[in-house]
């Protein structure tokens, strides 16, 4: 039997943390949440998950910030990092991939697709 995937949600907007780890918890992946970046960096100093999931637009650092930051952790660079944003004018996809994630959604989230954009990442 495989271990569940765990993911790592940081997104300061708590509707938006309740509805992924609704629907990931319904597909059987294990969401920890983190509220801002030193809520994840705390879950990061205790565990490593095998995906972050990363809002962009976050009060005091931003995800790409974190993202970077996360990147230069020894161990931590390999865990995949998907921005979660709204940012969807042109460029946004890029800057998302310049500062170090790993892969790209767009809120609104599709909560019918969400999963599958998930596995596609791991």
């Amino acid at each position: 039997m495989t271990a569940p995937v765990t993911i790592l949600y940081v997104e300061d907007n708590l509707d938006n943390r309740i509805l992924v780890r609704r629907v990931l918890q319904a597909e059987g992946f294990i969401v920890h949440e983190a509220s801002d970046a030193a809520d994840a960096m705390r879950i990061l100093a205790a565990s490593s998950p095998d995906l972050i999931l990363m809002d962009i637009n976050m009060p005091d650092m931003d995800g790409y910030s974190l993202t970077t930051h996360i990147k230069a952790i020894p161990g931590m660079n390999t865990i995949p990092i998907i921005a979660v944003t709204a940012n969807v004018m042109r460029g946004d996809r890029e800057k998302t991939l310049e500062a170090g994630c790993d892969g790209y959604i767009q809120k609104p989230i599709d909560v019918d697709s969400l999963p599958e954009q998930i596995r596609r990442y791991l």
